[in-house]
């Protein structure tokens, strides 16, 4: 992809600003567009000094003009963690509704490459385990996660419906769960919750009996699967994540541990719908992308925290 002209939707975020950083590492030209919802300036400022980025503070629900050539747009915009979605979700549906419809038009009028990013909670509480694309989910249309779950599964449908109708070339990604730095420690997403708890000494609050699994993907492997993606003519949906299953509970714990911390560990009250279980199956990966993850849990918790202590 070097060389390349890339927009990123979404480009200040956790996600957004690490893909950005890899597309100037790879000498691409980047455009992030961002609206700073949950996204953050200081995601992208250290960007400036890595190659040809520009910054544009806009809401894509409203419009997407970009002036010039685009070679791939990636599209990332939306709240993703469960307090955003919860606390934005008219902004969440319309970023997967308007935000998808708006970023698949300037692919269609640029000639471009398409990348939705989708998620894992297109699968809902899966009743099949692991996960294959093949998998159509168990979600609950009117829950208080619908707000995000049918704003991607939505977002999907009308990618497809561009790529059979106009010819757009698209690809959706499904991302699992995914964590390193630059997350936002107020997020509430299990990772950075519990790497701030176990830093400041506070309890660690486990959801439930904390025997629901998560499977967790450090963002540097995930950014290798993007990149391989967009470069690639897959349609997708192709999950990208870590098969390597763990439980809230072992999670919490081994933080605490890598932490060396003395925070103990509390219960709280299971959030409604929260998934049970969560695995990629990531053959397809394998197979089409020779992509699987090399990062472990314990290398990319460790590196996690180091970063949320250095940014303390």
């Amino acid at each position: 992809m070097s060389g390349s002209r890339v927009v990123v939707a979404g480009g200040a975020g956790f996600l957004g600003s690490h893909l950005c950083e890899r597309l100037l590492l790879d000498e691409c030209e980047v455009v992030c567009v961002d609206n700073f919802l949950t996204g953050r300036p200081e995601n992208v400022e250290a960007l400036f000094d890595l190659g040809k980025i520009s910054v544009h503070d806009r809401d894509i629900t409203m419009n997407l003009q970009i002036p010039g050539p685009v070679d791939v747009v990636f599209h990332l915009a939306s709240p993703a963690s469960p307090i955003d979605y919860l606390r934005f979700p008219i902004q969440t549906l319309k970023a997967g509704s308007i935000g998808t419809l708006h970023t698949l038009n300037l692919a269609r009028e640029k000639n471009a490459r398409y990348i939705l990013a989708s998620t894992s909670e297109v699968y809902g509480d899966p009743l099949v385990h692991p996960q294959p694309e093949s998998y159509w989910g168990n979600v609950n249309p009117i829950g208080l996660r619908s707000v995000y779950d049918e704003a991607k599964r939505f977002a999907e449908s009308l990618t497809m419906a561009y790529r059979r109708t106009y010819g757009v070339s698209t690809s959706i990604v499904r991302i699992f769960n995914t964590y390193g730095p630059r997350m936002r420690r107020d997020d509430g997403r299990a990772v950075p919750t519990f790497v701030e708890q176990a830093l400041s000494g506070k309890a660690l609050t486990v959801a439930g009996d904390g025997s629901q699994t998560r499977s967790l993907c450090y963002v540097d492997d995930l950014m290798d699967g993007l990149i391989g993606l967009a470069a690639s003519d897959i349609p997708g949906p192709i999950n990208l994540g870590n098969p390597h299953e763990v439980s809230m509970l072992a999670l919490a714990r081994e933080i605490r541990d890598l932490a060396e911390s003395s925070s103990s560990i509390s219960f709280v009250v299971l959030p409604e719908d929260d998934p049970q279980v969560r695995q990629p199956d990531i053959s397809l990966a394998r197979d089409a992308l020779g992509w699987s993850p090399s990062v472990s849990l314990q290398k990319g918790l460790r590196r996690t925290i180091a970063w949320f202590r250095e940014t303390t």
